[in-house]
């Protein structure tokens, strides 16, 4: 069973995916740049999930002891997050949950240079770490109720054997999750968000996702 770390852990993404893949019964490290608050998100995960699953520690130390790295920061602190976890990735997953929203207008697409955050992420680690992208259309807001459950994920990535271990962990956290094509393809994902915060402003919700429909699973 792989053990799976998330950066940035005790934020509204990334305490929700670490709660679904605890109540999973998947081992996770919740990572953070405040070690008390990591031990503090893990202590209360572990109440609420009736187990002894997670722990906290250091983004650093977490990332250097899982397989699995899920980084859930926010787009400014995307690339400072990646240079310091460098060493502590090699030869890993990483999944990259970056969205890059630029405020004060977060509900319109603005899309970086490179063409995507998980572009740029690749661009960042050594190759010998799988950047594979997911989550991004995703709402934090309905994370840890049912609602989050209609929603489907789009996976993309270089590697289709990374791609499809990041598939099963979506599904195992409750998702159904879709192979979406190379890392490039990740741009389309993360501009979506943009338009589900807008989508969400207009019809006064909070719980926008994306449905794919028209295919099947084998």
């Amino acid at each position: 069973m792989h053990t799976i770390s998330v950066i940035g852990g005790t934020g509204e993404l990334g305490s929700g995916l670490a709660q679904r893949w605890a109540k999973a019964g998947i081992p996770v490290i919740i990572g953070s740049r405040d070690l008390n608050k990591a031990e503090i998100a893990s202590a209360e995960l572990n109440a609420k999930v009736k187990n002894n699953i997670t722990q906290g520690m250091t983004n650093f130390n977490a990332a250097s002891k899982s397989d699995i790295v899920v980084l859930t920061v926010k787009f400014e602190h995307q690339a400072s997050t990646l240079d310091e976890l460098n060493s502590a990735l090699h030869g890993k997953i990483l999944v990259d949950t970056t969205v890059p929203l630029m405020p004060p207008k977060v509900a319109r697409v603005q899309l970086p240079s490179e063409g995507s955050a998980a572009v740029i992420s690749q661009n960042s680690v050594d190759k010998s770490t799988q950047v594979v992208s997911a989550f991004q259309n995703v709402s934090a807001a309905a994370l840890k109720n049912d609602v989050v459950s209609e929603c489907d994920v789009l996976v993309t990535g270089d590697n289709p054997e990374a791609r499809e271990i990041v598939v099963k962990l979506a599904e195992e956290a409750g998702f159904t999750a879709w192979h979406a094509g190379p890392l490039e393809n990740s741009a389309a994902a993360e501009a979506l968000t943009s338009l589900l915060i807008f989508m969400n402003k207009r019809y006064k919700n909070n719980h926008a996702g994306l449905k794919i429909t028209g295919i099947s699973k084998p």
